[in-house]
This record gives structure tokens, sequence and C-alpha cells, in this order.
């Protein structure tokens, strides 16, 4: 991070080849894949202009997480003032999943499931969506979630928990048929 603060553009060019599967994840399960890309693209523009400003205390994908929480959470504050309709009930754009073979209806029932649990993380408020992909997708510890969200660990825990429980009531259907 020193050597970017300075200017190093290939120093640049290899964070950003390290860490841009971790920022699109991040933002295709926070928003949708439709702008991840183009959101990426801005959290890296970011961290290039806020170089200087990282403190080696810091640890790297914490600040960058940090700088990709903020840009997400502006970016879902402008769609919902523009009331855009959420990438998961958008049909021309439904995820594609891997192929596991078994057959046609098992097939069908797991796109449904995906479908149902994306449809389920885009309905929870911002900081439980973001503690929740951040604990369950990247596997991230509740003290870097805390760190990246600004709050206590204790928070981090409630917010866990909260949207678990969410997850639990709005995935219902689905888990007792396959009871």
């Amino acid at each position: 991070m020193l050597r970017i603060a300075e200017g190093d553009s290939e120093q640049f060019r290899t964070f950003v080849e390290r860490h841009q599967q971790l920022v699109i994840s991040l933002v295709t399960r926070m928003i949708g894949s439709a702008d991840a890309e183009d959101l990426a693209q801005q959290v890296f523009l970011n961290v290039w202009k806020s170089a200087p400003r990282w403190r080696p205390e810091a640890k790297i994908t914490t600040w960058l997480l940090t700088i990709a929480k903020r840009l997400v959470f502006n970016e879902a504050r402008r769609r919902a003032r523009t009331r855009l309709i959420p990438q998961s009930e958008d049909q021309e754009h439904e995820p594609e999943y891997p192929d596991p073979t078994p057959g046609p209806d098992r097939e069908v029932l797991e796109k449904e499931l995906h479908l149902a649990i994306e449809k389920a993380i885009n309905q929870l408020p911002e900081k439980e969506r973001l503690a929740l992909v951040l604990r369950q997708y990247q596997g991230m510890p509740y003290e870097e979630i805390a760190e990246v969200l600004g709050v206590s660990l204790a928070a981090v825990k409630s917010l866990l928990f909260r949207a678990r429980n969410s997850m639990k009531r709005l995935l219902a259907p689905y888990l007792e048929e396959g009871k």
C-alpha cells in the first residue's frame, strides 16, 4: 500500500488482481451482478485516491472492504431513492448455477432455492446483509466484520443473529419442504 500511495501503478495492478474477486463477490451479493464490475472499479479508484491515507496498522482487506461498504451502501440508497427493481427480481439477469446433473427436477428446485436465498438476502437491512455476506460468503471473522461496519463485536453478533432469524423466516417454506 505504501508503494501504491507513492503512485506505483504496477503494484496497484497487482493489488487489483489479488483483491478484485473479493470485491466483485461482495458487491454482487449486496446489489446484484448488473453493476458489480462498475462498482468494483469505483472501489479500486477510491483505493488509488485514498492510498496515502492508509495506515500500516490497518489490515488491507478490512480497509478495502470498508471502502467497498461505503460505496455499496451509497449505491443501495441511490437505488432506493430512484426505486429501481432489485437485481434478484429482474428476470433478464437470473444468476447461473452449476448443473448438478441429477435430473431436471432437482436442477429446477436448486435454482429456485438459490433465487429464494438471493431474494431473502436482498430483503435484509443493509448492515445485516453486509454482515451476513462477509461472514457466510467471505468467511470473515467477527472482529474484522466489526471493523468494516464500524460497530462493536456485540453489535456484529446481534446483526448476524437478526439476519439469520430473518433468513429462516423468509425461507421457511423451503425449509419445511425438505423435511
